[in-house]
């Protein structure tokens, strides 16, 4: 499977670094197989950090041969299950079982204000989800571990993406 990674910088050996806010599925590394998704992150990226140039990095990931070794977590789709543990994860709460891959829908800017509406409590859970089928939602795999990490093969860029 081919994956993409958004950034202001080519990032050959992917690494874990601490983050200062609660994204989807918590700590981790995070990828996309939507070419055009890395490219919207990768604008962002230069954005909030205000510096370098947009890059969208490539890798090969071997999703069976991963399964086989790691705990990976995939969510086919945004049902309960996905909601509940994106909801914990941006919450900063979740505390269960760690992965060291997780699959699944991006909650992204598209999404943000339904799930938003749901996290104050405006929205039902069933309502939400009601409201997320409409939407196209794209993917995220996300690396939580080094071991994890190893699984990807970096194959080269697409820099300077508008």
């Amino acid at each position: 499977m081919k994956l993409y990674h958004g950034s202001n910088m080519i990032v050959q050996r992917p690494e874990l670094i601490v983050q200062n806010r609660f994204l989807d599925f918590g700590f981790g590394f995070y990828t996309t197989t939507n070419k055009m998704q890395a490219v919207s992150f990768a604008n962002k990226v230069i954005k909030r950090r205000k510096n370098g140039k947009p890059i969208v990095n490539i890798y090969d990931f071997d999703e069976k041969k991963a399964s086989e070794n790691l705990q990976v977590l995939k969510f086919d789709f945004a049902n309960e299950a996905w909601l509940d543990f994106v909801s914990m994860n941006r919450a900063g709460e979740y505390k269960s079982k760690q992965y060291d891959i997780i699959i699944g829908a991006v909650a992204d800017d598209d999404i943000y204000r339904i799930f938003a509406l749901y996290t104050e409590g405006l929205l039902t859970k069933e309502q939400t989800l009601e409201n997320l089928k409409i939407k196209n939602l794209y993917d995220q795999v996300v690396f939580t571990t080094d071991k994890a990490l190893k699984y990807l093969i970096f194959r080269g860029t697409i820099g300077e993406v508008e």
